[in-house]
């Protein structure tokens, strides 16, 4: 089964870039210099952000969707960030490098099956899960954490 993997469209972020930081406060986020390597991961490129680089620590709705899966949780998103992520079976390293939590909903925004398993372990899940006509895309999902990394859908 073929696969898309997306990061989250830019757009909605772009006003927030190089807010002070009274102002992203107002709005319930904070801006983050990343100190260590692979500390926050960025989901509209869909890789980790470098020492160095600012991060807005925010809340986003992953799931606008009339069921009891609603959801909302803290994601990174890298200030400057521009290019969403987007590819065809393949898994970017920010995934594999991390436990996931992969859940599966069906077109109302029901959850019908869901796994956690290693990044590297994730494509077989991916493929049974998406050869389930129920099931209309997956979310990945950090599982230590529990914030929304990425959408996959059939290709």
């Amino acid at each position: 089964m073929s696969y898309r993997i997306l990061g989250l469209d830019p757009q909605p972020f772009l006003p927030l870039y190089g807010l002070p930081e009274a102002e992203l406060q107002a709005r319930g986020a904070r801006r983050l210099r990343v100190t260590e390597p692979h500390a926050a991961p960025d989901r509209i490129e869909l890789r980790d952000a470098e020492p160095g680089e600012t991060v807005l620590l925010l809340n986003h709705c992953y799931l606008d969707a009339d069921s009891p899966y609603r959801g909302m949780h803290a994601i990174f998103v890298r200030e400057g960030a521009t290019q969403r992520f987007e590819a065809m079976g393949a898994l970017p390293d920010a995934i594999r490098r991390r436990l996931i939590s992969l859940r599966a909903f069906d077109a109302d925004g029901m959850m019908v099956d869901a796994e956690v398993a290693e990044g590297t372990a994730l494509e077989p899940l991916i493929t049974r899960f998406l050869a389930d006509p129920q099931v209309a895309f997956l979310h990945a999902h950090h599982a230590r954490r529990g914030c929304y990394a990425a959408r996959i859908e059939r290709a």
